[in-house]
């Protein structure tokens, strides 16, 4: 893999040809869909909802022991899963996302790592909006004998399930997937942008993390921080951000838009925000969870009823509410997507119908976060080149208050839209 101008990882030339590559590539269209690899891997699961795909159980809350949740950007249970499979030897070591030793020398700031112990999960927690791939931690579990868990987004999980199907090495090495939910990927312009709008020259950027905790204030009030070669600091909330709003799609990996999991539907456990109140609320984090396979069902209700785990079983709809906007972007938005006219590309094939039935104002909607996400890369590159990123940031103001007047439902654009401007949904 390599990593592209824009910050996105891709192959390299000559690694992506022939059929098994197609028949491993999360998207693929003649790869195996999600509904199939769910199939598979839960044929006996307690539970189906067309949403979030088979399961035994759903919960909310967070981890009661230790500081696994003082120490996560959410409830702390995707570090407390991890360790648990480490402490009952489950699994010998966790494939999981986290900030490399030195990112100038590295080239970038976060990669996969192998951790076999609490200690190690510990250093990896948080958030990470970074793109990173599979390719040396799959190389390392190959050439290591033992059982492995793999925390992912979506179509890595995807991937992963993909391959297990014809190696029969990772197949019998990666014994647990555990999911995280995702709205998009973003590429590694956003630490650049980061970098411009808090005056840290790139160069001297030594950390980076997105979502800085505060139990006094909101969950979802995001804030950047950038720790710098002298170890002071630079700090900024999402919302004052040129960049700052997450739906809009700024710099976000076209790869993204279409996907239609959103809660890692193949993976033994999957966890997200609870992003509906109290809890987005609750500066403190608080985690969705989707126990699929048996036994980490299991491991969960026992630590529940422990008193370990301060987590409350709920329905699917209550974890479908969490997600909507993401739900309504991956369904909704991806079959307006798929009507749109590729220019000789290859067609996604979906598990969901293409379709223009939508009002005008969410049509506009989904273009304009089309839109942002390819004008985005562009422009900043352009600002690389010449040193000025005012370029990128003054566009990207600009860019978002028009979007904010389409899509917000109070916004004057938007109310003028819905207006004015004839309803063409299909019929």
């Amino acid at each position: 893999m390599r990593m592209d101008r824009d910050g996105l990882w891709k192959p390299e030339p000559g690694a992506s040809g022939g059929a098994d590559f197609a028949a491993r590539c999360p998207f693929s269209p003649v790869a195996a869909n999600e509904d199939v690899l769910a199939a598979e891997r839960f044929p006996a699961a307690a539970a189906r909802s067309d949403l979030l795909g088979r399961f035994e159980s759903t919960w909310v809350g967070h981890v009661a022991e230790g500081g696994f949740r003082a120490n996560g950007s959410s409830g702390g249970m995707v570090s407390w899963v991890a360790a648990e499979l480490l402490r009952t030897g489950a699994v010998d070591a966790v494939a999981h996302v986290a900030p490399v030793a030195d990112p100038q020398a590295d080239g970038r700031f976060f990669s996969y790592r192998l951790s076999r112990d609490a200690d190690e999960i510990a250093g990896g927690a948080k958030s990470r909006y970074y793109p990173v791939e599979l390719s040396a931690v799959i190389a390392a579990i190959r050439a290591t004998p033992g059982r492995y868990a793999v925390a992912a987004v979506p179509c890595f999980i995807k991937a992963l399930n993909l391959l297990r199907r014809n190696d029969p090495v990772i197949g019998e090495r990666v014994t647990h997937l555990l999911g995280l939910f995702c709205g998009h990927q973003k590429s590694a312009r956003l630490v650049d942008s980061f970098a411009w709008q808090l005056d840290a020259p790139i160069a001297r950027v030594r950390g980076v993390d997105y979502r800085i905790k505060d139990a006094s204030r909101p969950a979802n009030w995001y804030r950047a921080h950038l720790t710098l070669d002298d170890g002071s600091a630079r700090a900024e909330d999402w919302w004052h951000l040129a960049d700052g709003d997450w739906g809009a799609g700024f710099f976000q990996n076209p790869a993204c838009d279409w996907c239609d999991d959103v809660v890692a539907e193949t993976a033994d456990v999957a966890f997200g925000d609870a992003w509906v109140e109290p809890y987005s609320s609750d500066g403190r984090g608080t985690n969705v969870v989707i126990a699929r396979s048996p036994g980490i069902h299991a491991m969960i209700a026992g630590a529940v009823a422990d008193g370990r785990l301060a987590l409350t079983e709920v329905d699917a709809a209550f974890v479908e509410q969490t997600q909507a906007a993401g739900f309504r972007h991956r369904r909704e938005g991806l079959a307006y997507r798929l009507t749109w006219a590729r220019g000789g590309k290859l067609r996604p094939v979906k598990r969901v119908a293409p379709s223009s039935a939508l009002p005008v104002r969410r049509k506009l909607v989904y273009r304009m976060r089309y839109m942002i996400a390819r004008d985005s890369h562009r422009i900043a590159r352009v600002a690389l080149r010449t040193g000025r990123p005012g370029l990128y940031t003054g566009w990207a103001r600009r860019v978002l208050a028009v979007y904010r007047a389409v899509a917000w439902s109070h916004g004057r654009l938007g109310a003028w839209i819905d207006r004015v401007l004839p309803d063409r949904r299909a019929r």
